[in-house]
């Protein structure tokens, strides 16, 4: 029998919790590192990076990436969006913000895709099929404002990032107050 901390609900629970996490790091350190170029330029590389780390971590831990395709997909666009921000810098944060707003409309279809799938096995994945139905929809909007004339900066993508935060920590939080009905039933 496997021990309560063990089973793949508490895993997600906890791959939940540290997403939601770096989220909301990851916001704090682009509000308060926004006037300084150099540090912005390594938030908005570490952020697309990190989701790549993240869905391989999960993916692997969850049967490996051939058991999980859409996850396997979001590691392979997360990577390129990595290094298409890396070339986007070079030009102007007008095609950076492009470059995510389509990171976003990927990623968030291939989430969406992993909570439907996931809801069978775990429940509480409400939040997450939200969360990548908006995530598409924000990339649209990213994707809008960088053809826009207001010049675009780190502030532009830290709402995603927080939004993405509050899915995290709710679908975490769902699925601990389920565990501990489980528990206690």
């Amino acid at each position: 029998m496997q021990s309560q901390s063990s089973t793949p609900s508490s895993w997600l629970r906890t791959y939940y919790f540290a997403r939601a996490i770096f989220s909301v790091a990851w916001v704090a350190a682009a509000i308060l590192f926004s006037a300084q170029p150099a540090l912005a330029v390594v938030l908005l590389v570490i952020y697309p990076a990190w989701d790549a780390l993240a869905n391989l971590v999960d993916a692997r831990v969850n049967g490996g990436l051939k058991a999980n395709p859409s996850q396997a997909l979001n590691v392979a666009v997360s990577t390129i969006t990595t290094i298409a921000v890396i070339a986007a810098l070079s030009s102007s944060m007008y095609t950076v913000l492009a470059v995510f707003g389509v990171w976003a409309i990927f990623s968030g279809l291939l989430q969406l895709n992993t909570g439907i799938k996931r809801w069978r096995h775990y429940g509480a994945q409400w939040p997450m099929i939200l969360s990548g139905g908006q995530s598409a929809l924000a990339g649209g909007f990213m994707i809008s404002r960088s053809i826009g004339t207001v010049a675009p900066t780190i502030l532009d993508i830290a709402p995603y990032a927080a939004f993405g935060a509050f899915y995290f920590l709710l679908s975490a939080i769902w699925l601990a107050v389920t565990a501990y009905r489980k528990a206690v039933a």
